[in-house]
Protein backbone atom coordinates (compact mmCIF):
# COMPACT_ATOMS: atom_id res chain seq x y z
CA UNK A 1 0.00 0.00 0.00
CA UNK A 2 2.66 2.50 0.83
CA UNK A 3 4.43 1.72 -2.21
CA UNK A 4 1.33 2.32 -4.51
CA UNK A 5 1.00 5.77 -2.67
CA UNK A 6 4.59 6.92 -3.38
CA UNK A 7 3.88 6.10 -6.71
CA UNK A 8 0.81 7.98 -7.26
CA UNK A 9 2.44 10.94 -5.54
CA UNK A 10 5.52 10.83 -7.83
CA UNK A 11 3.24 10.43 -10.99
CA UNK A 12 1.44 13.28 -9.57
CA UNK A 13 3.86 15.44 -9.75
CA UNK A 14 4.52 14.58 -13.65
CA UNK A 15 7.83 13.04 -12.89
CA UNK A 16 9.40 15.87 -11.68
CA UNK A 17 11.84 15.31 -9.01
CA UNK A 18 11.05 16.15 -5.40
CA UNK A 19 11.99 18.87 -3.28
CA UNK A 20 11.05 20.90 -0.32
CA UNK A 21 10.17 23.51 -2.73
CA UNK A 22 7.65 21.39 -4.72
CA UNK A 23 4.03 21.01 -4.13
CA UNK A 24 2.70 18.07 -2.13
CA UNK A 25 -0.61 16.17 -2.07
CA UNK A 26 -1.38 18.12 0.73
CA UNK A 27 -2.66 20.76 -1.98
CA UNK A 28 -5.06 18.01 -3.46
CA UNK A 29 -6.44 16.47 -0.50
CA UNK A 30 -9.25 17.03 1.85
CA UNK A 31 -7.29 14.63 4.14
CA UNK A 32 -3.63 15.97 5.02
CA UNK A 33 -3.15 13.74 7.87
CA UNK A 34 -2.95 10.21 5.38
CA UNK A 35 -0.20 11.69 3.12
CA UNK A 36 2.17 14.20 5.62
CA UNK A 37 4.47 11.20 6.28
CA UNK A 38 4.39 9.61 2.21
CA UNK A 39 5.50 13.38 1.18
CA UNK A 40 8.03 13.95 3.68
CA UNK A 41 9.52 10.17 3.22
CA UNK A 42 9.44 10.96 -0.95
CA UNK A 43 11.20 13.84 -0.06
CA UNK A 44 14.08 12.35 1.56
CA UNK A 45 14.49 9.38 -0.64
CA UNK A 46 14.40 11.24 -3.57
CA UNK A 47 17.32 13.88 -2.18
CA UNK A 48 18.98 10.19 -1.36
CA UNK A 49 18.95 9.01 -4.83
CA UNK A 50 19.66 12.08 -6.91
CA UNK A 51 21.83 10.07 -9.67
CA UNK A 52 19.80 6.94 -10.51
CA UNK A 53 16.79 9.16 -10.44
CA UNK A 54 18.42 11.41 -12.97
CA UNK A 55 19.80 8.69 -15.72
CA UNK A 56 16.60 7.09 -15.45
CA UNK A 57 14.59 10.45 -16.48
CA UNK A 58 17.07 11.18 -18.71
CA UNK A 59 16.48 8.23 -20.55
CA UNK A 60 12.71 8.60 -21.10
CA UNK A 61 13.16 11.82 -21.57
CA UNK A 62 15.08 11.73 -24.90
CA UNK A 63 12.40 9.20 -25.88
CA UNK A 64 9.97 11.53 -24.97
CA UNK A 65 11.13 14.76 -26.88
CA UNK A 66 11.93 12.86 -30.17
CA UNK A 67 7.91 11.30 -30.00
CA UNK A 68 6.96 14.87 -29.45
CA UNK A 69 9.66 15.91 -32.01
CA UNK A 70 7.55 13.83 -34.88
CA UNK A 71 4.30 14.69 -33.55
CA UNK A 72 5.61 18.17 -34.38
CA UNK A 73 7.10 18.29 -37.34
CA UNK A 74 4.29 16.09 -39.39
CA UNK A 75 1.35 18.41 -37.37
CA UNK A 76 3.21 21.08 -38.53
CA UNK A 77 3.94 20.38 -42.00
CA UNK A 78 0.03 18.66 -42.72
CA UNK A 79 -1.51 21.68 -41.43
CA UNK A 80 0.57 24.40 -43.27
CA UNK A 81 -0.37 21.97 -46.31
CA UNK A 82 -4.46 22.85 -45.59
CA UNK A 83 -4.07 26.35 -45.04
CA UNK A 84 -2.12 26.02 -48.73
CA UNK A 85 -4.58 24.27 -50.06
CA UNK A 86 -7.67 26.17 -49.20
CA UNK A 87 -5.98 29.05 -49.76
CA UNK A 88 -5.05 28.25 -53.52
CA UNK A 89 -8.06 26.60 -54.28
CA UNK A 90 -11.24 29.00 -54.76
CA UNK A 91 -14.24 26.69 -54.19
CA UNK A 92 -12.62 26.07 -50.83
CA UNK A 93 -13.25 29.30 -50.10
CA UNK A 94 -16.53 29.33 -48.05
CA UNK A 95 -17.59 30.03 -44.43
CA UNK A 96 -17.37 26.06 -43.38
CA UNK A 97 -13.18 26.26 -44.86
CA UNK A 98 -12.60 29.35 -42.86
CA UNK A 99 -13.26 27.26 -39.47
CA UNK A 100 -10.94 24.39 -40.74
CA UNK A 101 -8.12 27.12 -41.22
CA UNK A 102 -8.91 28.11 -37.64
CA UNK A 103 -8.30 24.47 -36.86
CA UNK A 104 -5.53 24.00 -38.61
CA UNK A 105 -4.07 27.18 -37.07
CA UNK A 106 -4.48 25.91 -33.87
CA UNK A 107 -2.82 22.36 -34.86
CA UNK A 108 0.10 24.56 -36.26
CA UNK A 109 0.42 26.31 -33.02
CA UNK A 110 0.60 22.67 -30.90
CA UNK A 111 3.58 21.39 -33.31
CA UNK A 112 5.12 25.32 -32.99
CA UNK A 113 4.65 26.10 -29.51
CA UNK A 114 2.54 23.52 -27.02
CA UNK A 115 5.05 20.49 -28.29
CA UNK A 116 7.92 22.61 -26.90
CA UNK A 117 6.55 23.63 -23.92
CA UNK A 118 5.28 20.66 -22.99
CA UNK A 119 8.78 19.55 -23.64
CA UNK A 120 10.01 22.25 -21.25
CA UNK A 121 7.55 21.17 -18.55
CA UNK A 122 8.37 17.86 -18.73
CA UNK A 123 12.33 18.90 -18.13
CA UNK A 124 11.16 20.69 -15.01
CA UNK A 125 13.56 23.67 -15.82
CA UNK A 126 14.02 26.75 -13.07
CA UNK A 127 11.77 29.29 -14.24
CA UNK A 128 10.09 32.31 -12.28
CA UNK A 129 6.59 31.35 -11.21
CA UNK A 130 4.67 33.36 -13.14
CA UNK A 131 6.07 32.41 -16.33
CA UNK A 132 5.77 28.75 -15.90
CA UNK A 133 1.93 29.99 -15.37
CA UNK A 134 1.67 31.45 -18.00
CA UNK A 135 3.42 28.81 -20.26
CA UNK A 136 0.78 26.45 -18.63
CA UNK A 137 -2.14 28.52 -19.41
CA UNK A 138 -0.53 28.78 -23.23
CA UNK A 139 -1.17 24.79 -23.23
CA UNK A 140 -4.65 25.38 -22.60
CA UNK A 141 -5.34 28.23 -24.84
CA UNK A 142 -4.61 26.20 -27.60
CA UNK A 143 -7.02 23.44 -26.61
CA UNK A 144 -10.13 25.97 -26.26
CA UNK A 145 -9.41 26.91 -29.66
CA UNK A 146 -9.29 23.68 -31.21
CA UNK A 147 -12.68 22.95 -29.19
CA UNK A 148 -14.32 26.25 -30.21
CA UNK A 149 -13.66 25.63 -34.12
CA UNK A 150 -15.17 22.10 -34.12
CA UNK A 151 -17.88 23.74 -32.32
CA UNK A 152 -18.08 26.46 -35.26
CA UNK A 153 -18.11 24.09 -37.50
CA UNK A 154 -20.87 21.83 -36.45
CA UNK A 155 -22.86 25.17 -36.08
CA UNK A 156 -22.12 25.68 -39.92
CA UNK A 157 -23.19 22.76 -40.72
CA UNK A 158 -25.89 22.56 -38.89
CA UNK A 159 -27.44 25.94 -40.29
CA UNK A 160 -26.83 24.53 -43.65
CA UNK A 161 -28.76 21.76 -43.85
CA UNK A 162 -31.37 23.32 -41.81
CA UNK A 163 -31.91 26.47 -43.72
CA UNK A 164 -30.52 25.80 -47.15
CA UNK A 165 -32.15 28.67 -49.28
CA UNK A 166 -31.02 31.02 -45.97
CA UNK A 167 -27.61 30.16 -45.44
CA UNK A 168 -25.84 32.14 -47.41
CA UNK A 169 -27.80 35.36 -46.76
CA UNK A 170 -26.97 34.71 -42.89
CA UNK A 171 -23.45 33.05 -43.20
CA UNK A 172 -21.10 35.61 -44.99
CA UNK A 173 -17.67 34.69 -45.10
CA UNK A 174 -16.86 38.12 -43.08
CA UNK A 175 -19.23 36.73 -40.46
CA UNK A 176 -17.44 33.15 -40.80
CA UNK A 177 -13.89 35.16 -39.77
CA UNK A 178 -15.73 37.46 -37.05
CA UNK A 179 -16.85 33.88 -35.42
CA UNK A 180 -13.24 32.79 -35.74
CA UNK A 181 -11.71 35.99 -33.95
CA UNK A 182 -14.43 35.36 -31.11
CA UNK A 183 -13.93 31.86 -30.80
CA UNK A 184 -9.69 32.25 -30.46
CA UNK A 185 -10.81 35.84 -27.93
CA UNK A 186 -13.46 33.05 -25.84
CA UNK A 187 -9.99 30.45 -25.77
CA UNK A 188 -7.53 33.28 -24.60
CA UNK A 189 -9.93 34.50 -21.87
CA UNK A 190 -11.07 30.74 -20.53
CA UNK A 191 -7.25 29.76 -20.77
CA UNK A 192 -5.63 32.91 -19.06
CA UNK A 193 -8.34 32.24 -15.59
CA UNK A 194 -5.44 31.17 -14.08
CA UNK A 195 -3.57 34.33 -14.15
CA UNK A 196 -6.61 35.90 -12.77
CA UNK A 197 -5.27 34.06 -9.37
CA UNK A 198 -7.10 30.66 -9.84
CA UNK A 199 -3.54 28.57 -9.41
CA UNK A 200 -1.68 27.63 -6.78
CA UNK A 201 -0.17 29.64 -4.17
CA UNK A 202 4.40 30.88 -5.11
CA UNK A 203 6.69 29.08 -2.71
CA UNK A 204 6.50 31.13 0.53
CA UNK A 205 4.21 33.77 -1.47
CA UNK A 206 7.38 35.17 -3.13
CA UNK A 207 6.35 34.98 -6.96
CA UNK A 208 10.16 36.11 -7.93
CA UNK A 209 11.70 32.84 -6.66
CA UNK A 210 12.89 30.49 -9.36
CA UNK A 211 10.82 27.08 -8.87
CA UNK A 212 10.91 23.92 -11.21
CA UNK A 213 8.44 24.54 -13.87
CA UNK A 214 5.76 21.57 -13.74
CA UNK A 215 2.09 21.96 -15.10
CA UNK A 216 1.00 20.53 -11.88
CA UNK A 217 2.90 22.99 -9.75
CA UNK A 218 1.53 26.01 -10.72
CA UNK A 219 -2.01 25.31 -12.18
CA UNK A 220 -5.51 23.65 -9.88
CA UNK A 221 -6.38 20.38 -10.75
CA UNK A 222 -10.22 21.99 -9.83
CA UNK A 223 -9.66 24.74 -12.25
CA UNK A 224 -9.09 21.28 -14.86
CA UNK A 225 -11.47 19.33 -14.15
CA UNK A 226 -14.12 21.46 -13.39
CA UNK A 227 -13.95 24.55 -15.87
CA UNK A 228 -11.75 23.56 -18.24
CA UNK A 229 -12.81 19.82 -18.62
CA UNK A 230 -16.22 19.83 -17.49
CA UNK A 231 -17.02 23.02 -18.80
CA UNK A 232 -15.12 23.60 -21.96
CA UNK A 233 -15.14 20.22 -23.41
CA UNK A 234 -17.97 18.07 -21.70
CA UNK A 235 -20.56 20.62 -22.60
CA UNK A 236 -19.30 21.63 -26.10
CA UNK A 237 -18.66 17.74 -27.37
CA UNK A 238 -22.13 17.28 -25.61
CA UNK A 239 -23.71 20.27 -28.32
CA UNK A 240 -21.63 18.69 -31.00
CA UNK A 241 -22.69 15.54 -30.55
CA UNK A 242 -26.37 17.12 -30.40
CA UNK A 243 -26.02 19.28 -33.72
CA UNK A 244 -24.28 15.84 -35.95
CA UNK A 245 -27.23 13.79 -34.58
CA UNK A 246 -29.65 16.31 -35.90
CA UNK A 247 -27.76 17.32 -39.03
CA UNK A 248 -27.73 13.30 -40.16
CA UNK A 249 -31.13 12.56 -39.49
CA UNK A 250 -31.95 16.27 -41.36
CA UNK A 251 -30.06 14.93 -44.35
CA UNK A 252 -31.54 11.24 -44.19
CA UNK A 253 -35.11 12.40 -43.85
CA UNK A 254 -34.37 14.81 -47.16
CA UNK A 255 -32.97 11.95 -49.18
CA UNK A 256 -35.81 9.70 -48.34
CA UNK A 257 -37.94 12.47 -49.58
CA UNK A 258 -36.56 13.34 -52.66
CA UNK A 259 -35.64 9.75 -53.30
CA UNK A 260 -40.28 9.40 -53.45
CA UNK A 261 -39.95 12.59 -55.33
CA UNK A 262 -37.06 12.15 -58.15
CA UNK A 263 -35.88 15.34 -57.70
CA UNK A 264 -31.72 14.96 -58.45
CA UNK A 265 -30.43 18.13 -57.93
CA UNK A 266 -31.88 18.30 -54.08
CA UNK A 267 -30.35 14.80 -53.71
CA UNK A 268 -27.11 15.64 -55.45
CA UNK A 269 -27.21 18.70 -52.53
CA UNK A 270 -28.32 16.47 -49.66
CA UNK A 271 -25.91 13.48 -50.40
CA UNK A 272 -22.81 16.07 -50.80
CA UNK A 273 -23.76 17.50 -47.51
CA UNK A 274 -23.91 14.15 -46.28
CA UNK A 275 -20.35 12.92 -47.10
CA UNK A 276 -19.00 16.30 -45.31
CA UNK A 277 -20.76 15.72 -42.30
CA UNK A 278 -19.77 12.15 -41.98
CA UNK A 279 -15.79 13.83 -42.62
CA UNK A 280 -16.24 16.42 -39.90
CA UNK A 281 -18.16 14.03 -37.60
CA UNK A 282 -14.81 12.16 -37.98
CA UNK A 283 -12.63 14.99 -37.40
CA UNK A 284 -14.95 15.51 -34.04
CA UNK A 285 -14.78 11.71 -32.94
CA UNK A 286 -10.87 11.76 -33.36
CA UNK A 287 -10.84 14.86 -31.01
CA UNK A 288 -12.51 13.28 -28.42
CA UNK A 289 -10.62 10.31 -29.08
CA UNK A 290 -7.57 11.72 -28.43
CA UNK A 291 -8.25 14.06 -25.65
CA UNK A 292 -11.03 12.28 -23.40
CA UNK A 293 -7.88 9.61 -21.99
CA UNK A 294 -6.16 12.41 -20.47
CA UNK A 295 -8.63 14.61 -19.10
CA UNK A 296 -10.01 11.20 -17.50
CA UNK A 297 -6.97 10.51 -15.68
CA UNK A 298 -6.90 14.23 -14.52
CA UNK A 299 -10.20 13.77 -13.21
CA UNK A 300 -8.78 9.88 -11.56
CA UNK A 301 -6.37 12.29 -9.71
CA UNK A 302 -8.06 15.06 -8.29
CA UNK A 303 -11.36 12.54 -7.45
CA UNK A 304 -9.55 9.78 -6.08
CA UNK A 305 -6.27 10.75 -4.73
CA UNK A 306 -4.97 7.24 -3.61
CA UNK A 307 -5.73 5.68 -7.01
CA UNK A 308 -2.19 4.93 -8.81
CA UNK A 309 -2.64 6.31 -12.30
CA UNK A 310 0.91 4.87 -14.24
CA UNK A 311 2.93 7.64 -15.46
CA UNK A 312 3.33 5.84 -18.73
CA UNK A 313 0.10 6.57 -18.72
CA UNK A 314 -0.05 10.12 -18.44
CA UNK A 315 3.01 10.05 -20.94
CA UNK A 316 0.59 8.07 -23.63
CA UNK A 317 -2.39 10.62 -22.55
CA UNK A 318 0.09 13.62 -23.94
CA UNK A 319 0.89 11.85 -26.80
CA UNK A 320 -2.52 11.48 -28.08
CA UNK A 321 -3.55 15.06 -27.21
CA UNK A 322 -1.16 16.45 -29.43
CA UNK A 323 -0.84 13.47 -32.25
CA UNK A 324 -4.54 14.40 -32.76
CA UNK A 325 -3.16 17.34 -34.46
CA UNK A 326 -1.54 15.44 -37.32
CA UNK A 327 -4.27 13.20 -37.89
CA UNK A 328 -6.63 16.11 -39.48
CA UNK A 329 -5.20 16.82 -42.73
CA UNK A 330 -5.48 13.03 -43.54
CA UNK A 331 -8.99 12.71 -42.69
CA UNK A 332 -9.26 16.10 -45.74
CA UNK A 333 -7.10 14.01 -48.22
CA UNK A 334 -8.83 10.92 -47.78
CA UNK A 335 -12.55 12.18 -47.40
CA UNK A 336 -12.78 15.22 -49.41
CA UNK A 337 -12.02 14.79 -53.22
CA UNK A 338 -11.47 18.78 -53.72
CA UNK A 339 -9.19 19.08 -50.82
CA UNK A 340 -7.53 15.78 -52.13
CA UNK A 341 -7.48 17.17 -55.93
CA UNK A 342 -5.65 20.11 -54.85
CA UNK A 343 -3.05 18.92 -52.63
CA UNK A 344 -2.08 16.48 -55.40
CA UNK A 345 -2.08 19.35 -57.53
CA UNK A 346 0.25 21.30 -54.74
CA UNK A 347 2.36 18.40 -54.81
CA UNK A 348 3.19 18.19 -58.40
CA UNK A 349 3.84 21.52 -59.18
CA UNK A 350 5.95 22.53 -55.73
CA UNK A 351 7.52 18.93 -54.98
CA UNK A 352 8.24 17.08 -58.15
CA UNK A 353 8.36 20.41 -60.53
CA UNK A 354 5.88 20.24 -63.19
CA UNK A 355 4.81 22.47 -65.05
CA UNK A 356 1.29 24.04 -64.88
CA UNK A 357 0.68 22.47 -68.78
CA UNK A 358 1.50 18.74 -67.98
CA UNK A 359 -0.77 19.02 -64.77
CA UNK A 360 -3.89 20.31 -66.90
CA UNK A 361 -3.06 17.59 -69.38
CA UNK A 362 -3.32 14.81 -66.67
CA UNK A 363 -6.05 16.31 -64.64
CA UNK A 364 -8.05 18.34 -66.61
CA UNK A 365 -8.32 21.80 -67.10
CA UNK A 366 -8.73 24.70 -63.39
CA UNK A 367 -8.10 22.44 -61.11
CA UNK A 368 -7.25 25.05 -58.65
CA UNK A 369 -8.96 28.38 -59.53
CA UNK A 370 -12.12 26.73 -61.95
CA UNK A 371 -15.66 28.41 -59.45
CA UNK A 372 -17.88 25.64 -60.57
CA UNK A 373 -18.85 23.57 -57.57
CA UNK A 374 -16.51 20.11 -57.63
CA UNK A 375 -17.98 16.97 -57.20
CA UNK A 376 -17.29 15.58 -53.49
Amino acid sequence: MQSKRRASLNNFRFGGSASEDSPSILEYTDKPHQFSYYVQEEVKMANASTPTVIENFGQVDLMYISIESTIALVSVLGNVLVVLVIGMNQTLRDPTFCFIVSLAMADIAVGTLVIPLAVVISLGLMTPFYSCLFISCLLVIITQSSILSLLAIAIDRFLRVKIPTRYNIIVTQRRAWLAVGLCWLLSFLAGLVPMAGWHHSPPGNISTVPIQCQFISVMRLDYMVYFNFFGWVVVPLTVMTGLYAEIFRVICRQLNRRAEATTTDSSKYYRKELKLAKSLALVLFLFALCWLPLHCMNCIVFFCPTCYVPKSAFYVGIFMSHGNSALNPLVYAFRIQRFRDTLIHIIQRFVLCKTSSTISSSHGPGTITEKTQVQM
